[in-house]
């Protein structure tokens, strides 16, 4: 099943009835040292309908989603987070991306809308144990995996991979007017030679040219952060700046 979602705008009456709050200091999760803040509101409530159209023009300018949170960074001292956009008709994969490619060209892509299941959490929570088992997401059980995958949903599908019909890995997606936003991806722990992050990216840029999308979002790049370094693979980028978006110099 595919969905090749039409073309969102968001609306002067919708952009007034949000409220955009700024959080507290925390530590930065990405960089040693710094402080986070971060501005951000609420998808929901009143203009639940309209979720698509704010997810879509808020993406566009430079914010992310978590369950029904649209968030983006406000660090008085650090602009280190920089949002990257793939222009999916200039893509071009490296040598090391071709093989990755051909090393998944037996799974299978399924795109469902954004249902919890008993398989999902067992992928999910391989994942969290094996690759972040000290992190807050290792202990989500399944009413948490559940309120990740159904709030805030905002023309939301899941792209599934399979073996056979074994479940390999798992991208969130956003449809946000001109493309995807990749929200999380989760995936088998014992296959690195697949490497199935890498591969769920390559499926979402293949989608998006498919359905004849412009973009893959692909969230914040930081130059310094090793868990943020992969996303310089999927080159030529385009980053947001002050002057709107533009191609991404390292």
């Amino acid at each position: 099943m595919r969905y090749c979602g039409r073309m969102s705008v968001i609306s002067p009456a919708i952009a007034q009835s949000l409220q955009f709050y700024l959080s507290g200091p925390l530590p930065c999760p990405y960089l040693p040292a710094q402080v986070e803040r971060k501005l951000f509101t609420k998808i929901g409530g009143d203009v639940i309908d309209s979720a698509a159209d704010i997810n879509g023009a808020l993406c566009r300018a430079g914010f992310r989603r978590s369950h029904d949170v649209m968030y983006r960074p406000a660090c008085g001292s650090c602009n280190a987070c920089v949002p990257v956009r793939i222009p999916v008709q200039d893509f071009s994969p490296s040598r090391s991306l071709r093989r990755i490619a051909s090393r998944n060209r037996d799974l299978r892509l399924e795109c469902l809308p954004p249902q919890p299941s008993s398989e999902l959490f067992s992928l999910f929570a391989a994942y969290q144990q094996a690759r972040h088992g000290d992190g807050d997401m290792a202990r989500m059980d399944k009413k948490d995996f559940s309120a990740m995958v159904q709030e805030g949903q905002a023309d939301t599908r899941l792209y599934l991979l399979r073996d056979g019909g074994v479940l390999k890995g798992c991208m969130i997606a956003d449809y946000v007017g001109d493309g995807l936003s990749a929200v999380y991806s989760f995936f088998a722990p014992d296959e690195p030679r697949r490497s199935l992050g890498t591969a769920l990216v390559l499926s979402l840029i293949q989608e998006a040219r498919t359905c004849e999308w412009p973009f893959v979002y692909l969230g914040y790049w930081i130059a310094g952060s090793r868990k943020m370094a992969y996303k310089s693979r999927f080159s030529p980028l385009q980053s947001l700046g002050p002057n709107g978006w533009a191609w991404l110099k390292e």
